[in-house]
């Protein structure tokens, strides 16, 4: 049985990480607990002393990093990024469908989700209202049904007798969950003035005036198989990875100068205020080496491995993959590679990464998207063009990539684990880290 106090972590954090808000609430917590200080954008702050920090965007992006004392320009970053938000169905602004004596909530597709996989399942609702209180004040928060409220029904196959040979999904009429048999009209504002309340007792909530719900899948991650060998549950693209960076850099035996950068909206794009696009990495290295001169030196001395989850072989649909770069679950991270820059990963880079990963125990492998299918793309080249930073892209394995629930192998999780606490305990002498610099 392959087990580890770490998995019990990671899917203890996936659990209660519905939206990108509360997973960046949930390693907040866990960087507090170890002794990490927030630091805020808007206060007057350059070049920090020696310790362990953490800054917060917008609320849902996150950089946490630790300073050893050594001049940045001469030591570079250990930098590694991930993306916290999924693909998943969001609330519209004015949500509530009443037809026949069923009252539905309409909804907004956000990113590329595997639309199927969202019929028949036990839904909740979470995310962040905004309210007015008695003096007019706004303010914010987040929210959480966890229980089941809202089911997508599918069409029953009497009514569509191809429904398993040409079934097809329309985002604007069939992805509309049932919320509750009512032939009254609901004032939904109500409803979530009252889960505010009973979840903030003390908010004083007057009038909801906005929202970012987004529903989800009750059905907790599991740790599945004959021996254990797999991780299944929704948001593994790419909760897995963010638990796994901020786990690594909190638990590298040395302190040295190491960087997590977390960056919602990659599945939409990234072009947002706190995105990979945006300013939000770029605004903290100015502060953490104003000197435009000596802050050149250290992103020329610097590395970033961008993770998120790669696309494993899938037993079922071998014809769909590069037969020459299969990644199997359970035989190690994945080194992603493409030739029109969809991942930044070049010779140096990817060669690093292996060499990281052999001294880590492990090996990796290397994913490769046959010719005549797209390709997708993560936050590593968007990253590497607005810094300059080396970089390679790599990731877990995984299968039914944004389903809502998704399957890694378990062993993959931890190999992956070791990797990253060993990049962050590289010192600057050492001659893996030294070679990359070349």
């Amino acid at each position: 049985m392959v087990h580890s106090p770490k998995i019990d972590q990671l899917l203890d954090f996936i659990s209660h990480s519905p939206t990108p808000l509360h997973a960046t609430r949930q390693l907040i917590a866990l960087l507090q607990k170890n002794g990490f200080s927030q630091l805020r954008i808007e206060d007057d702050w350059t070049t920090p002393g020696p310790g362990n920090y953490y800054v917060v965007g917008n609320h849902s992006a996150l950089a946490a990093f630790t300073i050893s004392g050594t001049p940045l320009a001469v030591s570079g970053l250990r930098l590694a990024g991930a993306h916290t938000d999924s693909p998943c169905l969001k609330l519209k602004p004015n949500p509530t469908r009443q037809k026949n004596n069923i009252l539905q909530l309409v909804v907004e597709v956000y990113g590329g989700a595997l639309l199927s996989t969202w019929f028949d399942r036990d839904l909740s609702l979470a995310g962040r209202l905004s309210w007015l209180d008695e003096k007019g004040e706004l303010h914010s928060g987040l929210i959480n049904f966890q229980r089941p409220i809202a089911i997508i029904p599918s069409l029953a196959i009497h009514l569509d007798r191809e429904a398993n040979s040409k079934k097809t999904i329309n985002k604007q009429t069939d992805l509309v969950p049932l919320l509750a048999a009512s032939e009254d009209e609901c004032d939904f504002t109500d409803i979530l003035r009252q889960q505010i309340t009973q979840e903030h007792p003390k908010a004083g909530v007057k009038e909801i005036v906005g929202h970012d719900l987004f529903f989800y899948d009750t059905q907790q991650p599991a740790q599945i198989g004959l021996h254990g060998d797999f991780f299944t549950g929704a948001r593994m693209d790419n909760l897995l990875s963010c638990f796994t960076l901020i786990d690594a850099l909190i638990h590298a035996p040395e302190s040295l100068d190491s960087l997590v950068v977390l960056n919602p909206h990659e599945e939409v794009g990234s072009v947002s205020a706190v995105g990979a696009q945006g300013p939000f990495l770029s605004i903290l290295l100015k502060r953490l080496q104003p000197d435009s001169v000596k802050r050149q030196q250290m992103l020329a001395r610097s590395l970033l491995i961008s993770v998120d989850n790669a696309h494993g072989a899938h037993p079922n649909f071998m014809e769909k993959y590069d037969q020459e770069h299969l990644p199997l679950l359970n035989k190690g991270p994945v080194i992603k590679w493409n030739a029109n820059q969809r991942y930044a990963t070049d010779t140096v880079t990817g060669g690093f990464f292996r060499a990281l990963c052999r001294r880590a125990g492990t090996d990796a492998q290397d994913f490769v998207m046959r010719n005549d299918m797209a390709c997708g793309s993560t936050i590593g080249p968007l990253t590497a063009a607005a810094t300059g930073i080396k970089t390679v892209d790599v990731g877990v394995p995984s299968l039914a990539m944004h389903s809502i629930r998704e399957t890694v192998g378990s062993k993959d999780f931890l190999y992956m684990a070791d990797v990253m606490q060993l990049f962050f305990s590289l010192d600057p002498q050492d001659v893996l880290w030294q070679g990359q610099q070349q």
